[in-house]
């Protein structure tokens, strides 16, 4: 036996029929008959297993239902397809066949032309199919490869900085996403805070979300200034990619001036709750999109902060995320939250804040992500 010559296995418990079948396939395939359901159901178990079963519809005992049924039952032989040979022309028996998990009927008397053509075609069909499943496991372990990648440019930690509680989530749509965050601690009293979210999902975004990692670092000369800052990626990623922008918002902490500076690029508005007045607040300094405008130009704006206030940062997921009647979360959801839940720490808002959303948006019954999501909370003790 050639290595290329498929196995077929042949069940029928009429002679005639076995030797006509056989006749027909012998030159190009390897067989093996059975003429009862129980040794068809032992041959189709041993090593190697065959590549399709021709199997009769009506014998003794153990019919062609109850044997297809089994073989679709076993973890070992439910992918090897099934054709029936049947004398039978009844609409609802063929349907009866199909739901047991046969892939066609080859009818008597046999034809030598038909006989030939089911079986090639469904063994290439099948064939096709195992190709399609190495492929996509081959794709599997490559984006999860991506996705340990991915989260290797991500902080490890949250820094710890005197007076600042941080938490922070991230939350990917599919295995690898376009969200990214990062810090730039200048010193134990300033922190910058980048949160950027790249249009699109899966790999193209994750692709270039990863570039801001280089491209982030290579602003720290100008870290305490929100707008050169946010330029300064600007001014890396134009011409770097096409058909998707990137929008951001830069973040500089200063715990010992107590002052806050912030420029955007298209991004959702930070809130802040001032806690002494007891209201929360969007504040929008928004620039271009950046990757996309090489001439344009950030501003920034600064915000005193005092003791027990709080500043949220957040990728569009959040906002955007709709529920059953496609209403949108919003900011104005986002920003009573926080009006109601700013005695919890951070890591326990972030997380409460989550369950909420996922509440509202139902995927706790299973639904979908609709985007990446990103939040970072800082609370100033």
């Amino acid at each position: 036996m050639s290595a290329e010559m498929k196995i077929v296995l042949l069940v029928d418990d009429e002679p005639a029929n076995i030797q006509i079948v056989n006749s027909i396939l012998k030159d190009e395939y390897k067989t093996r008959i059975a003429t009862n359901g129980a040794k068809a159901l032992d041959l189709a178990n041993q090593d190697p297993a065959p590549d399709l079963v021709l199997l009769d519809v009506m014998m003794p005992g153990m019919d062609g239902y109850e044997v297809c049924r089994r073989l679709k039952a076993s973890a070992i032989t439910r992918e090897i397809p099934v054709i029936f040979l049947t004398g039978q022309t009844d609409v609802a028996d063929e349907t009866k066949g199909f739901e047991v998990g046969a892939v066609d009927y080859i009818h008597k008397p046999f034809s030598p032309v038909v006989v030939k053509a089911r079986v090639r075609t469904h063994l290439a069909l099948r064939a096709m199919h195992e190709q399609v499943e190495s492929q996509l496991l081959t794709i599997q372990r490559e984006m999860e490869t991506a996705k340990q990648i991915q989260l290797s440019i991500l902080p490890s930690q949250v820094p710890s900085l005197p007076n600042l509680d941080i938490a922070v989530r991230y939350i990917p749509m599919t295995s690898v996403a376009g969200d990214f965050y990062d810090f730039i601690v200048l010193d134990e009293k300033r922190l910058g805070i980048l949160v950027a979210d790249v249009s699109g999902h899966g790999m193209p975004a994750a692709l270039i979300s990863s570039m801001l990692k280089i491209a982030l670092d290579a602003q720290t000369a100008c870290a305490t200034d929100p707008a050169r800052v946010l330029a300064g990626l600007n001014h890396t990623l134009c011409g770097k990619f096409q058909g998707h922008f990137v929008t951001a918002m830069y973040l500089l902490v200063d715990t010992e001036r107590q002052c806050l500076s912030y420029a955007g690029a298209g991004h959702p508005p930070l809130i802040v709750r001032n806690q002494a007045a007891g209201v929360s607040n969007e504040f929008v300094q928004n620039g271009l999109v950046l990757g996309f405008f090489p001439e344009a130009t950030y501003t920034s704006l600064e915000l005193p902060f005092k003791q027990g206030d709080w500043v949220l940062l957040y990728t569009d997921g959040i906002p955007e995320t709709t529920n059953l009647l496609a209403e949108q979360f919003g900011t104005d959801r986002f920003k009573q939250y926080l009006q109601t839940n700013h005695e919890l720490t951070p890591e326990q808002f972030v997380d409460a804040f989550l369950n909420e959303l996922s509440v509202y948006s139902c995927r706790a019954s299973g639904c979908e992500a609709e985007d990446d999501i990103t939040l970072l909370a800082i609370h100033f003790d």
